[in-house]
């Protein structure tokens, strides 16, 4: 028999590429999602779940619900017996946290705090948690480790990822018999090659890659980088992109990694090499073979410089590596963004 795996916030980005990876896997994953950033399809069921279903040919369960709303997530777990918990639901904007920071609090704590409380009082005793290299702050070396401190973050966003990672900590601590692999994620770009599913903001993007390629499709008219006097080789933002589809294939070894009562482990998941604004530009214009017009603007709150992993211990205790380059990467969004032209409201791709 399949084991159930619940996925909060499945209907998103990273999310969805996770429940197509845990399908492919032998899982059974159960969904649920508040549609924050996610579309809503037939019947009331995520567009992203139901193209999964349609490129799979199977059925998902799906809830629409907000981990806000415990009863209601305490009656899900009375339903299911779940082996275990991937925990991606959450706002995830960086300048939208600096603007709007005890929002972020509320609710990304909250939720998660929610969340651990269900799960010990229905004894699921292991979870997979979508951190973020933000937990890192201004990197004070490159590339950055898993030893490299923690909790000088720059932005609310940021922090919230830092402490829902000690609350859980904190937790495996009490309690022995909970493990838990956090994943400091770099920067998710990227498709699943089909086309079908992708990365969707819902109203203006706030990451570069999606703003990126909506430049290129038309639906915007010039990108804003902001900032470019950092200490970088050509004065723009410096980032570690991983692959999206990599980074699901990373959660399916981390909840293998959860069946050696491991307890608490932490992991980045990266590529280990960074490309800065400008390189992601000319990578997306090559890709798409169309012009990507762009402004320089004021640095953003919240952002640093540089920012790239070594991915070496995801390597050794994971088995796990990023596999796909720079060149797939963009040939995987453009492909998306290519065939979804307003994204999942479309129907382009159905």
């Amino acid at each position: 028999m399949a084991e159930k795996v619940l996925v909060t916030g499945g209907a998103g980005y990273v999310g969805s590429h996770c429940v197509l990876e845990l399908i492919e896997a032998g899982y059974k994953p159960v969904v649920v999602d508040n549609f924050s950033n996610a579309v809503r399809g037939e019947g009331d069921v995520a567009e992203s779940i139901r193209r999964i279903e349609t490129l799979l040919d199977t059925s998902i369960e799906f809830h629409e619900l907000d981990l806000l709303d415990k009863a209601g997530l305490d009656k899900l777990f009375k339903k299911h017996s779940f082996s275990a918990v991937m925990h991606f639901a959450g706002l995830k904007a960086v300048g939208e946290s600096v603007q709007q920071p005890l929002r972020y609090y509320r609710v990304n704590l909250t939720a998660s705090m929610n969340l651990l409380e269900v799960m010990q009082a229905h004894k699921v005793h292991n979870v997979v948690f979508s951190s973020s290299a933000t937990v890192y702050g201004d990197p004070q070396r490159l590339p950055i480790d898993e030893q490299h401190p923690v909790g000088g973050c720059t932005n609310p966003y940021g922090q919230t990822k830092f402490f829902i990672e000690e609350m859980i900590k904190d937790h495996c601590k009490a309690e022995k018999d909970w493990n838990a692999v956090l994943l400091r994620y770099f920067n998710p770009i990227g498709a699943h090659s089909s086309g079908l599913i992708g990365e969707d903001p819902q109203g203006i993007p706030n990451n570069l890659l999606p703003y990126v390629a909506q430049v290129a499709i038309g639906r915007r008219k010039c990108l804003s980088v902001f900032g470019n006097d950092y200490d970088t080789p050509d004065g723009t933002g410096v980032r570690d992109y991983i692959h999206v589809v990599d980074l699901a294939k990373g959660h399916i070894s981390a909840l293998k990694k959860l069946k050696e009562d491991c307890g608490c482990k932490v992991y980045n998941l990266g590529t280990g090499r960074g490309y800065s604004v400008l390189q992601m530009v000319k990578a997306m214009e090559k890709a798409s073979g169309r012009e990507i017009t762009y402004k320089i603007a004021p640095r953003r709150g919240g952002d640093v410089a540089s920012c790239y992993a070594d991915p070496r211990l995801a390597e050794k205790e994971l088995g796990w590596k990023a596999e796909f380059d720079l060149e797939r990467m963009c040939e995987d969004l453009w492909r998306w963004q290519s065939m979804n032209p307003t994204g999942f409201t479309n129907g382009t791709a159905s």
